[in-house]
């Protein structure tokens, strides 16, 4: 692994990825409104992760003008099995702090797989980002941005049906240029 600073390759993730190929039809705008927060945080100890989870949430709730925040968690959680057990702990830390039906995680991880899915299955991109990362969104703010979005639904299947059309091998080879792989 080379020495790429992942705040840096992982905005480029978005803008390039989840912005160009529209995976997220409302990233865009957040984008442009300089809205996005991103932070780095230190995982190999879950303790300090976790507090800087909340501490984030603190923030949100302190700053209306930052409408989500990237955590991206390196260095730990490089294993995906890892991760989903600190995304549980993290879920349930929300919950017990009073944030439920504030905030919500999304996850990301290099090697996400979905449940049901194979792990070439290029479906998982949807969820694959060059580090690990939690994704911190206002509640309220996606109720908005989905109350005057039409067919909402449609866009898992859309992404899905248009990331296998693209096919693995570019996916997997974009991802590893943003990690600095070749």
């Amino acid at each position: 692994m080379s020495s790429v600073d992942p705040l840096a390759a992982t905005r480029q993730w978005v803008e390039t990825f989840v912005v160009a190929r529209n995976v997220c039809p409302f990233a865009g705008r957040e984008v442009e409104r300089d809205s996005i927060r991103f932070v780095a945080v230190d995982a190999a100890a879950w303790e300090p992760a976790l507090l800087a989870l909340i501490g984030e949430c603190e923030r949100l709730d302190a700053t209306p003008a930052i409408e989500t925040t990237l955590l991206v968690l390196t260095p730990g959680l490089e294993a995906f099995d890892d991760y989903l057990d600190f995304l549980g702990v993290a879920e349930a830390l929300l919950a017990d702090q009073g944030y439920e039906g504030t905030y919500q995680l999304a996850s990301f991880h290099p090697d996400y797989v979905f449940a049901d899915a194979e792990e070439t299955d290029p479906a998982n991109f949807t969820n694959r980002s060059p580090f690990p990362m939690l994704h911190l969104l206002r509640e309220a703010g996606l109720e908005r941005v989905l109350s005057h979005y039409p067919d909402p639904e449609a866009v898992p299947e859309r992404n899905v049906a248009a990331l296998r059309e693209v096919g693995q091998a570019p996916l997997a080879a974009a991802l590893a240029r943003l990690r600095g792989g070749d």
